[in-house]
């Protein structure tokens, strides 16, 4: 895998939305939180762009991301939200040019499809972490995940456990591989597509929100017979955020997870605050990983260099 620079006091950062448009009054406000860091803030041209659901035409966003990725006075990529639309546009990224341009490349939920095709086309370690609208301009953004930007500044290896959140050890055993993953509905869309997600001898993390159990049932399912859950190095379950059922009567979310990860041979621990949550703990993908239940943690090897 390649590993962009670390970030410098004075660089700039391109913010754009490859996905759904974002408030942009929140977005503004948030620009000074990152300035506080000593980085400076670019502006997509069609970040404000509005398109339906969409922040501008998959041309308009196209263009922003590519622009971005060229231009070597960028030292990383934020995006402003999720929501729905970077698929759309993953088929015509200029990954050539991200391979010889690396950069941060930072965000998560819709982001997933970024991150798994960049992986895939550009060998690029990429960050799963908070979006600067939907995110760091809210008011309760906490400062345990604004403080993971420093990983950002200089090489940190990061070290998840119970002091960060109660982890539970769904099944026991030691794991190292590579981190892969992200949004379980996003890795999902992924399947049976040139950017489909690679698991074999991988660590596996999975996160959403707003799917009910029978919908993270029908996701798992899909992955099972897509085979990605048979040679699993590991799987870190994160956060389901209102992942509660829709009717009744219904499975719960913990039956649904011991139904699929009881059968893999490998090592599984739920718990991680990592995804559309408080905290949202921002963590490289791509990079090497130790999942460990005997001590209930989560060792992630740095992601700039």
């Amino acid at each position: 895998m390649i590993y962009p620079d670390r970030l410098q006091v004075g660089d700039t950062i391109g913010v754009l939305a490859p996905a759904s448009p974002p408030n942009m009054e929140k977005l503004y406000q948030a620009i000074p939180l990152l300035e506080k860091k000593g980085l400076k803030v670019k502006l997509g041209n069609y970040v404000s762009t509005v398109y339906g659901y969409l922040a501008g035409t998959d041309e308009e966003r196209l263009d922003d991301l590519n622009t971005m990725i060229a231009d070597k006075t960028i030292k990383a990529i934020f995006f402003a939200r999720g929501g729905y639309g970077t698929g759309r546009i993953a088929d015509r990224i200029d990954y050539a040019l991200l391979r010889d341009n690396p950069k941060i490349i930072w965000g998560y939920s819709d982001i997933t499809y970024l991150h798994t095709a960049i992986h895939k086309q550009a060998e690029l370690v990429t960050f799963h972490g908070p979006m600067i609208e939907s995110d760091i301009a809210k008011p309760d953004f906490d400062s345990k995940s604004f403080a993971m930007l420093d990983q950002l500044f200089a090489p940190m290896e990061i070290r998840y456990t119970e002091e960060i959140s109660p982890l539970h050890v769904l099944v026991p055993g030691t794991a190292r591989g590579q981190l892969v993953g992200g949004n379980l509905s996003l890795l999902t869309s992924t399947l049976g597509t040139s950017f489909e997600i690679d698991t074999k001898d991988k660590i596996l993390l999975i996160e959403d929100i707003g799917e009910a159990p029978y919908r993270i049932d029908s996701m798992l399912n899909q992955l099972r017979l897509a085979g990605k859950l048979s040679k699993l190095a590991g799987v870190a379950v994160a956060d389901f955020a209102d992942s509660s059922p829709k009717a009744s009567p219904s499975l719960t979310l913990e039956e649904v997870f011991d139904h699929y990860f009881q059968k893999i041979a490998c090592p599984v621990v739920t718990g991680f605050k990592i995804g559309h949550c408080t905290p949202n703990i921002a963590i490289p993908l791509g990079v090497e990983a130790t999942l460990d239940s005997t001590s209930k943690t989560l060792l992630i090897t740095p992601g700039v260099q």
